[in-house]
């Protein structure tokens, strides 16, 4: 078996741990500690949260959609196969050597797609560019750490409390939705979500397309059109 090799580290802003970037032939790993974030081979999960959003949105104009994690642009890829040319993708990546790793030693899984120009890129929190929005997206995608139970950084915590959602709520256009991968369920997170004001389903998926891990993807309606 090819043995893995280290390519790169970095550290998460504000004391959150050290990523690992680590490969094995044509294949990538995303670690921190012990646990793996993502793999190149499983992305099943990650293209359902943006197909599953895009469907949602379906023939409105110009739709602006606001991804909160680049991860291994698998979501990015998907929505951009979704979307017609007049959409606008902006991605908020936490940690600038994730968008680093996807022009350089990652660029075959990426594809270019970071240079399609309806792609824009935030590096930074995806936090405040929610709070500073109003009515501004169509649709807001969020797999930022393990889901609403995070493991990475306590920060996270406030994209998924009360103050987070309703910050989300407001920064959707009407009839936009809020998508939430998640490594497993909550039933608290489903109750806050409807607390909140969406009609909220929770959709189980799987890492790899039919088989994999089994994850979460809460679809989280704002009323209205």
């Amino acid at each position: 078996m090819i043995p893995w090799t280290l390519l790169d580290t970095a550290k998460i802003p504000n004391g959150g741990g050290e990523l690992r970037l680590k490969q094995r032939g044509q294949e990538f790993s995303i670690m921190l500690g012990t646990n793996e974030l993502m793999n190149s081979r499983l992305s099943g999960s990650e293209r359902a949260l943006a197909t599953l959003s895009c469907e949602k949105i379906k023939g409105r104009a110009a739709p602006h959609l606001l991804i909160g994690g680049l991860g291994m642009g698998f979501t990015l890829r998907a929505a951009l196969g979704e979307l017609g040319g007049d959409a606008k993708v902006t991605v908020a990546e936490l940690v600038p050597a994730v968008v680093a790793w996807a022009r350089g030693p990652m660029a075959s899984v990426f594809d270019n797609c970071l240079d399609d120009p309806r792609v824009a890129i935030h590096e930074g929190d995806v936090r405040p560019l929610i709070r500073a929005s109003k009515a501004a997206y169509d649709a807001i995608l969020l797999d930022v750490d393990n889901g609403p139970d995070g493991i990475t950084h306590e920060a996270n915590d406030g994209l998924y409390d009360f103050k987070g959602l309703r910050a989300a709520h407001d920064a959707l256009r009407p009839g936009g939705i809020l998508a939430v991968w998640s490594s497993g369920p909550d039933r608290d997170f489903t109750r806050r979500l409807r607390d909140t004001g969406f009609a909220a389903e929770e959709i189980n998926t799987r890492a790899n397309g039919k088989s994999g891990a089994r994850h979460v993807i809460w679809l989280a309606l704002k009323a209205g059109r």
